[in-house]
């Protein structure tokens, strides 16, 4: 299974990602926001995926992709939103990024990333 790091602001939403990951398996590192998520990736190393809040606090979700990017290139990433309008579509695709829409369920969630991991997202 694989490496992933999550970020996202909500501690429940958080927990709840995380949980279903680890119960199918996947190795997963945490993070409340941008900072969090390149201090964790600094002392664990980089994911083999991401996924990302669009809307963290400081440092959005696009911002820190671009960040981790920086390291590889060709991180695969999958971005979970409630806010989905022309503009934040719009910087999203830029990156090539997934997308889950929030509330999403544990299929979804797994299908988005499942297209992540295969790079046809």
């Amino acid at each position: 299974m694989a490496r992933l790091l999550v970020v996202d602001d909500e501690p429940d939403v958080r927990d709840l990602i995380v949980k279903r990951l680890r119960a199918d398996g996947h190795d997963v590192l945490a993070a409340e926001n941008g900072a969090d998520a390149l201090a964790a990736v600094a002392r664990h190393g980089l994911p083999e995926a991401a996924i990302l809040d669009v809307d963290l606090p400081g440092m959005d979700g696009i911002e820190l992709l671009r960040h981790l990017r920086t390291h590889r290139a060709d991180l695969p990433a999958m971005f979970l939103t409630v806010l989905w309008d022309g503009a934040v579509a719009a910087r999203a695709h830029e990156t090539g990024a997934e997308y889950v829409r929030k509330p999403f369920t544990a299929e979804s969630l797994r299908a988005g990333l499942e297209r992540t991991l295969q790079g046809t997202g």
